[in-house]
């Protein structure tokens, strides 16, 4: 087997005043990811099925705002988006606008797999995926800790123009 690296990030931005605890909880998460894409890599997975695998389990965890977890958009809904290359092929696939998939990678992995098309958005993208993938369960993509920041962002219009919420 030849030599490898792996790397994981959980966003980009830090909120300053992220309490002590849920910067712990962000890190053992982190971990356990990265731990994930270890084990799969020793088992001599590729490397996009690695980069699948671990993305999904980051969408599937609700410390980080992709799949559950997701930043809302203005309305209080979730719109997600996710992409994913094969360099040695020189592919990739791209979804957008996805609000009932669980898990928004593997579904830009089938654009790229099963698919003519680099990218479906919306409309597209959303009966591409009643045609291929596991929609999501019961389990609301929105977690409590979203709908408090975008509570926080509505009391910040003004005259029903939207005003940015600067934070810290």
């Amino acid at each position: 087997m030849g030599k490898w690296a792996i790397a994981i990030h959980g966003g980009a931005g830090v909120d300053p005043n992220l309490p002590e605890q849920r910067q712990e909880e962000a890190k053992r998460v982190l971990s356990r990811c990265l731990q994930i894409g270890v084990d799969a890599l020793n088992l001599n997975k590729t490397a996009l099925d690695v980069v699948e695998l671990v993305v999904r389990e980051l969408e599937s965890d609700p410390m980080f705002n992709s799949g559950r977890g997701s930043a809302l958009t203005a309305r209080g809904t979730v719109e997600m988006e996710a992409s994913i290359m094969d360099g040695c092929g020189r592919r990739c696939g791209a979804v957008s606008g996805l609000t009932t998939v669980k898990n928004p990678v593997s579904l830009a992995r089938l654009v790229m797999d099963r698919s003519p098309h680099s990218y479906l958005a919306f409309d597209g993208a959303e009966e591409f995926a009643r045609e291929q993938v596991e929609q999501r369960d019961k389990d609301p993509l929105a977690t409590d800790s979203e709908l408090i920041v975008l509570s926080g962002f509505h009391s910040t219009s003004v005259g029903g123009r939207w005003a940015p919420l600067v934070m810290g």
